[in-house]
Parts: structure tokens; sequence; C-alpha cells
């Protein structure tokens, strides 16, 4: 057994052998520019494995015992980059322009809900962040466009009768751990203005904790977007900073599979460096000032 912290030799064979297995069980793709990341990555774990070798460690990952491992190897190769109010023209395209609208829509339908799914929410502050934003939009649309309702006393942080569902999903059990505690220090907080952290969070010392009533707004939940088990009916979708793991094969099916988790007239929401071009037609294009968002087509009868 290895205790020392020399590098474990990793032939080329090996290196692919570990890619196969992590693109068949997750779709991520490590290409030549990412190599030495990956190997970083699996030498960390082949020392907390304590393993003797590279082929005892993959035996070890395949066998039915390896799947704790496994989800954490998984972990490690995902870097949970994020933070509040992340691109912030596009979520001011989201809020002023598009969920604008789709209420508008919404109320003239008299249908009262809506569901957002944050892809690859990390410790939360993307899921969070929506809530806050969705609160504020519905609290000024609620006020222009009031309906004769009984006042409810304390006032909900959702004006009745909107009922709003957050789903926010991650590969990483850990960080879904961190983001329910809902958390965060005053370095995390850097981008969260003082208005905001009046309304959302409490504060103790040097730590900020969502509010309950914003925290019940949000459902967290295990998924791998490998899979085909992923949350259906959605008027948004937020899938920032995913694609950029995965190869271009990998790219359309997941594009396929959000497709189908869009209501008709939907809309999809990628990091400011992906895009759709070439490889979905099934999108529109909506873009605004330095931002863009991709809205399901009708289906053509």
């Amino acid at each position: 057994m290895a205790t020392t912290n020399t590098p474990f030799p990793i032939s080329a064979a090996e290196l692919k052998l570990l890619q196969t297995l992590v693109y068949r069980e997750c779709g991520m793709h490590f290409d030549a520019r990412r190599t030495h990341f990956l190997q970083e990555r699996l030498q960390r774990r082949l020392r907390v494995s304590r393993s003797g070798s590279f082929y005892s460690y993959y035996n070890f990952l395949t066998s039915a015992e390896g799947r704790t491992e496994l989800a954490q190897l998984l972990e490690e190769l995902t870097v949970n980059e994020t933070s509040f109010f992340r691109n912030k023209p596009q979520l001011e395209l989201f809020q002023k322009v598009i969920l604008e609208e789709v209420l508008r829509q919404k109320q003239a339908q008299r249908d009262w809900h809506f569901r957002i799914w944050s892809a690859g929410c990390s410790t939360g502050q993307e899921p969070y962040t929506l809530a806050m934003l969705v609160s504020d939009a519905l609290s000024y649309f609620h006020l222009r466009n009031s309906l004769p309702l009984t006042a409810t006393v304390p006032r909900p942080l959702i004006p009745e009768p909107w009922k709003v569902e957050i789903i926010a999903s991650d590969i990483s059990y850990t960080v879904l751990r961190q983001a329910q505690e809902g958390c965060y220090t005053h370095e995390q907080m850097e981008h969260v203005d003082h208005m905001y952290r009046l309304r959302y969070f409490d504060r103790t010392a040097d730590r900020y904790t969502i509010k309950p009533a914003l925290r019940q707004l949000v459902q967290f939940d295990f998924h791998n977007l490998k899979t085909e088990f992923l949350p259906p009916r959605n008027d948004f979708i937020f899938c920032r900073n995913v694609m950029i793991y995965f190869d271009e094969a990998e790219q359309r099916r997941l594009i396929q599979k959000l497709h189908r988790c869009l209501n008709p007239g939907g809309y999809l929401f990628l990091g400011h460096a992906e895009s759709l071009f070439g490889l979905s037609d099934d999108f529109r294009l909506i873009q605004r000032d330095n931002s863009s968002a991709y809205q399901k087509k009708e289906a053509q009868c």
C-alpha cells in the first residue's frame, strides 16, 4: 500500500481507461489541454484511497463496493466555481425583460405557477440569486397588476396566487450539502448589495445565512446530466458553464434533454462562453445589449 506523496506512475493507456470511465459515467470530456488537471486529481484520490497501483484503484472504482469512491472522484473533477449575481447582464435580461413577459402571459392565461431549474448549482449561489430576483420581480409585478385577493399577514415573500418552484441540482453531494445550509462568508457575499443582504439574509458575525422564507423556494437534489431522469416542465433552465465539460457529441445530447425539459416557449440560459451555434436549431436566440438567452421554438404542425 502506498503511503507517500510520491506520484504514482500512470501510463497513457491507463489515463485513457479512466477518461473512458468518467465519460461513460457523467459525460465529462478531458482533452489534451485538461490532461494535467485529470492526472493531478487522480493522484489525489490514489493517495487518499491508499491504493497500491492504478489498476487496483480502477478495479475498485468499477466494482459495486467502489460507487462511493467513484462519486468522490467525479466531485474532484468538477470545478465548483460560482458566485452570487454572476453574469449580471444576463440576469438583468432574465428579470427585467424575459420574466416580465412570461408573467404577463401567465396572468392572462390564469396560470399562476412557474418553475426554474438551476442545473449545476454548485454551492447554491445561483439558485438563491434567482430566488431573490424572482421575489423582487413578483412583488413589483403584483403592485402594478394587483388582484382582488384577501390580504395575508404577514405578507408572504411570493404574493398570492403565484407559486414558484426552483429546482437546484448538482452531481456533487458535498456542494449540495453546503447549498442546503445556505450559509456564506463575507468574501462570498462580495457581489450582494446592502439591500439584498437586509431583505434576504440573517447575519451572525462574518457569516450570512439565507432567510427561511427564501430558502423554502429552492429544492436541492442530485442529478447527473448524463442520465434521462431530469426535472421536466420548466419555464426556465439555467445551465451555465456546464457544457464546457462535455465534447460535442455529449453537448448535443444534453441540449436535446434540456429541450425536452422545457415547457413550450421556455427559456434556456447558458454561460457567456457557451453557444448553441452548430448544436441545435430548436431554439430562438434572444439578445439584448451584452447578454443572450435561448427560447424553445414552438413545434411545427
